[in-house]
């Protein structure tokens, strides 16, 4: 897209053939907006990695619409990073969300030769140069298994300085959150564009658990006024949509670089949000 500000929708790749014919579909209609990129998630571990590939290679050659595949670093060799580097840049991918990622459960400690994703951005610099535009997390609110703010902070910025070109925050429902964030890591000499991760918020009891285990805090009012609706799905989802349209309202009238949907593979929730914003098309 030709406009300053860039929007993106995140996939999570499927264990069966018709939950990954249904993301194609999806991906589909979404490109009918024009997004700048799609993404790709890769399980803890490596644990996705060949349906992660598979997804991104399609979504690009098929779909049209540029793929970028996270990638972590934790549990793997160098070898294997490399390897799968050399794959992505070989089908002339551009982009990569590079991550230090989570291990499966039962697998203990942090495994691998890389344990950082600042270590990860500096290897796929060195492997590569500036073939991809590289991606990292950022965490307005803070990683969950950071020992506190400020070292996290300071975190972020060395991942940033290790050679990354943008940075997808973590979803959140408070924009002073992001705000905040914004104003402390530029003041840490951080000048890369952060774009706010969107959540549509479709599902109570599931978007409650995923927000406790992320650390994404839900605030107490919309917390209790979807309790509120029990089973009633529609309200749920019309109230969902009020909400995370006025903060991406706030968002964007404050500066944000663009907009980043957490699609969970569904296409309707992230263009209600869409079109309610009169995003570009």
């Amino acid at each position: 897209m030709s406009q300053e500000r860039r929007y993106s929708f995140e996939f999570f790749p499927t264990k069966t053939e018709a939950g990954h014919d249904k993301l194609i579909s999806v991906a589909r209609q979404l490109a009918t907006y024009n997004p700048d990129f799609f993404s790709c998630t890769y399980g803890a571990g490596g644990s996705t990695r060949d349906r992660t590939l598979n997804t991104v290679l399609q979504l690009e050659n098929e779909v049209k619409i540029p793929a970028a595949p996270h990638l972590s670093c934790v549990g793997d060799t160098k070898a294997e990073l490399r390897a799968l580097i050399g794959e992505y840049k070989d089908a002339g991918i551009k982009r990569i969300v590079a991550l230090r990622g989570d291990l499966p459960s039962g697998m203990g400690m942090a495994s691998g030769e890389l344990r950082h994703a600042s270590d990860l951005v500096q290897f796929i610099r060195e492997e590569t140069g500036d073939h991809f535009h590289i991606e990292v997390a950022a965490y307005p609110e803070m990683h969950p298994q950071a020992q506190n703010f400020e070292s996290d902070l300071k975190n972020f910025a060395t991942k940033v300085k290790a050679g990354a070109d943008s940075a997808i925050t973590q979803y959140f429902f408070n924009p002073d959150s992001y705000f905040y964030f914004v104003e402390r890591v530029q003041k840490l000499g951080v000048d890369i564009p952060l774009v706010p991760g969107i959540m549509p918020i479709t599902n109570y009891s599931k978007l409650a658990r995923f927000s406790d285990a992320c650390g994404a805090e839900l605030p107490r009012w919309v917390r209790k006024q979807l309790e509120a609706y029990g089973d009633d799905a529609a309200s749920i989802q019309a109230f969902g949509e009020e909400v995370i349209t006025r903060m991406c309202e706030q968002l964007l009238q404050g500066g944000a670089p663009g907009l980043h949907f957490y699609t969970l593979n569904q296409a309707e929730p992230s263009l209600a949000i869409w079109n309610n914003l009169q995003l570009p098309r």
